[in-house]
């Protein structure tokens, strides 16, 4: 199991996040690449940090938004939406390269990731983009939606991720961040909605159905308040249930 955080998610003088406490109990980390958060110096920052701690790395594009932290919804053509991830996603690249090391996968950030959720279209660009810069790069998304049929058609690994501090609707999508019942903030309830999807492939949904659900990789928000006291307990209890990190 795969436990993936997003982080680098600082802009200059804005801190987001603590990801220095985070670090050392991830396997994957999603860095910011400039459009939400992550101004350079952060980046590079960021990409020692998960050097030192042995952390694949990937890239996590999003729409132009830093007011918004990216969670809102920006409507571009196919070709400026192309540009757009393909030059986000050169960049850490690029920066990761410099290094010596190699980026291991994409996610895309907020509404982004949400759209291609429901929109087969928009998934499409974020994979034939991914494609373009690296077709050996793996694509990190929802599980149980049409985004994975259409990324392993495509020739790319797709790796299913499920959501340590997020609400499902019926659908497996993600209950809207508006809403008050959106997040889950108590450790302890996350632990039991991670246990249900990792060791019985179910996930119970806010109007109290149980779903079936594939958890490859497990995500934890790095902007959230508790984030490192998540990401210390959920490694804790992965490993004390004998399940290999």
């Amino acid at each position: 199991m795969d436990i993936n955080c997003d982080m680098g998610e600082s802009y200059y003088t804005k801190k987001i996040g603590d990801d220095s406490k985070i670090m050392p109990y991830i396997t994957s980390c999603n860095i910011a690449c400039g459009f939400h958060g992550g101004d350079p110096l952060t980046i590079n920052n960021t990409i020692d940090l998960a050097i030192k701690h042995g952390v694949r790395i990937g890239a996590h594009p999003s729409y132009f938004d830093l007011e918004g932290f990216g969670r809102r919804k920006v409507h571009l053509t196919d070709k400026e939406l192309e540009v757009t991830l393909i030059y986000q996603i050169s960049a850490i690249y690029g920066m990761v390269k410099a290094k010596g090391e190699t980026l291991h996968h994409v996610k895309a950030h907020g509404a982004l990731y949400n759209m291609a959720s429901t929109n087969d279209k928009i998934a499409k660009i974020i994979i034939e983009s991914v494609k373009k810069v690296d077709p050996n790069l793996k694509i990190y998304g929802p599980s149980m939606l049409n985004w994975k049929t259409i990324t392993e058609n495509s020739g790319l690994k797709y790796v299913s991720e499920v959501f340590s501090d997020r609400n499902y609707n019926d659908d497996l999508t993600l209950v809207n961040r508006k809403l008050k019942n959106s997040m889950i903030t108590d450790c302890d309830k996350s632990i039991q909605h991670i246990l249900n999807m990792v060791l019985q492939n179910k996930v119970v949904t806010i109007n109290n159905k149980m779903k079936t659900i594939a958890a490859e990789t497990i995500c934890i928000h790095g902007d959230q308040e508790n984030a490192a006291n998540f990401a210390k307990n959920i490694h804790s209890v992965l490993k004390s249930k004998g399940i290999k990190l």
